[in-house]
């Protein structure tokens, strides 16, 4: 098991005001080595053509990702920030949930890199995303 410690759904979900909060982004399962959340398609997240807006899969990859690595981490010593991420979308969603996988290729003591499946309601491959986080010291902004 990658977790530094216990993983509760609840407390993940239980965080107001940030990004994926406004995009209904929930998290709705978690393995020994994996962390899934989930986002309605809706106009919400649309692009003009109505279907699922590239940068709302990347917010949705970028906040499982980044989730992940402050589970793996010692957060009263260490935050974790993005560095890169990228995404290649490969099947439009205009409705219904897409749910993401995200699972480590890397963790080391500075950085992290996480793989992140976006799947649609068929369990087709929406979205595939790579994230790069840094851990550094705890700072206060």
């Amino acid at each position: 098991m990658i977790w530094k410690k216990p993983v509760e759904l609840d407390n993940l979900n239980n965080t107001p005001g940030y990004m994926g909060s406004y995009l209904d982004i929930r998290f709705t399962e978690v393995t020994d080595n994996s962390l899934t959340a989930t986002m309605p398609v809706s106009k919400k997240v649309h692009q003009p053509y109505g279907i699922l807006h590239g940068g709302a899969s990347v917010v949705l990859a970028e906040t499982v990702g980044s989730y992940a690595s402050s589970l793996v981490v010692d957060t009263d010593r260490f935050m974790v920030v993005g560095m890169e991420v990228n995404a290649n979308h490969l099947k439009p969603v205009a409705s219904g949930m897409v749910r993401a996988v995200c699972n480590p290729l890397h963790l080391g003591n500075k950085t992290h890199v996480w793989d992140i499946r976006i799947y649609n309601d068929a369990g087709q491959l929406s979205c595939v995303s790579r994230l790069t986080v840094a851990v550094v010291e705890k700072q206060i902004f």
